[in-house]
């Protein structure tokens, strides 16, 4: 497979979530086949690395800070791409909260909206006003970051777990009545993949114990393999199930 098949030249990526982990490997992979990659971060500076790696790849792109669980932001940063750019081609929505981890009877309500408010809202509302742009342009792409505790809830991870079921699910709506209009849209759903954010769960030896046997390779993923199906998801209608890659 030639890397001409994967030329983003000219396409506008927006990256959600970029600053480490996953989603800054999917945002150096589609910088360096060519697309210009608007990174997200919900600080100043925290896309600094990954614009440096970018760069150092070929790349090109920019830095924007946005929290996603606020609605006012999201509305601001698409305000900015139609205002500098015109256009939108990919999404890709990494950014994710998960703020308690213990036994599912001990959460908390705030713990619970603000897992709610990022991990449904924001990547709903974030899909919305990319499909709306796409639509116009009638082509585009959105790759949704969920997790195998989708499929089969995580222990001491309840709410995450469901807001990740919510994601798979929102998946398949959106590419239910988007796919017609020329918008792809998949998830791509990840195992245990060592990341900052996981950290807690590679902590809990208990958690781990049980984890590794279960896992063909008896390792966690890696971010950048993350990123190559992230690569392939840009162009085809496909769908990464626990290990396995279903097409259309």
């Amino acid at each position: 497979m030639t890397r001409d098949r994967f030329d983003l030249t000219g396409k506008v990526a927006l990256v959600a979530g970029a600053s480490r982990g996953i989603g800054s490997e999917i945002a150096v992979a589609l910088g360096e086949y060519g697309a210009h990659v608007i990174a997200l971060s919900r600080g100043e500076g925290g896309c600094d690395e990954t614009l440096d790696r970018i760069r150092a790849v070929g790349g090109e792109g920019e830095a924007k800070v946005c929290h996603i669980g606020k609605m006012e932001q999201i509305e601001g940063i698409y305000q900015y791409i139609d205002k500098t750019h015109g256009k939108l081609d990919i999404l890709v929505n990494n950014a994710a909260s998960n703020p308690y981890y213990g036994h599912i009877l001990d959460t908390d309500l705030g713990s619970f909206k603000k897992t709610l408010e990022v991990n449904l809202q924001g990547y709903f509302f974030m899909s919305v006003y990319a499909g709306r742009r796409m639509r116009e342009a009638k082509a585009g792409a959105i790759l949704n970051v969920a997790s195998i505790n989708g499929v089969s809830p995580g222990d001491k991870q309840g709410v995450y777990s469901m807001t990740k079921a919510g994601i798979i699910n929102m998946t398949k709506a959106f590419a239910r009545e988007c796919g017609s209009l020329g918008i792809r849209v998949n998830s791509l759903i990840p195992g245990l993949t060592r990341t900052r954010f996981a950290q807690a769960l590679h902590d809990d030896d208990d958690f781990m114990a049980m984890q590794i046997p279960n896992t063909p390779l008896a390792r966690g993923g890696e971010p950048s393999e993350m990123a190559c199906c992230g690569i392939v998801f840009t162009f085809r209608c496909c769908e990464l199930y626990h290990g396995r890659i279903y097409s259309s």
